[in-house]
């Protein structure tokens, strides 16, 4: 299997210093600071990198469980929100939550919330993020 990596450089202090990185792939790169990270400002940060990362897994991982149960999804949308706080004398990411939302004929609602629920804890990026909380909202485009 292949082995992926990103880069990142920070240049400066904390509060004044910015940072940047790029996929390895070369597909997408960027800026990052204290303020797009803890205040409101425009650009990224490392944990919409990691909502990025989640979403963009547990669809698939959904996808190919449904499929080898013999459900073929037409579409499935993740949104992930991950969720940063300030935790004793630093910051922790405490949540994420998942909601997802999937075009799947011939299931029922019941038989889908399972495979929601299996992607959830088998998808490689959960696994990784074991120790957070994560919650999820499944729901079946009807």
């Amino acid at each position: 299997m292949p082995v992926r990596q990103a880069n990142a450089q920070w240049n400066g202090n904390l509060k004044e210093g910015s940072g940047t990185f790029k996929l390895g792939s070369g597909g997408m790169g960027g800026n990052y600071s204290f303020g797009t990270r803890f205040e409101e400002q425009p650009g990224t940060n490392p944990e919409e990198l990691i909502a990025a990362a989640h979403a963009s897994c547990f669809s698939m991982a959904l996808s190919a469980g449904l499929g080898k149960n013999g459900f073929e999804p037409k579409s499935v949308a993740t949104i992930a929100k991950v969720t940063l706080e300030k935790v004793d004398q630093g910051f922790k990411i405490t949540r994420i939550h998942l909601s997802t939302e999937a075009d799947v004929p011939n299931i029922d609602e019941k038989t889908f919330r399972e495979h929601a629920e299996n992607a959830k804890k088998g998808c490689p990026v959960s696994q990784a993020l074991a120790a957070t909380n994560i919650e999820l909202d499944a729901k079946l485009k009807q």
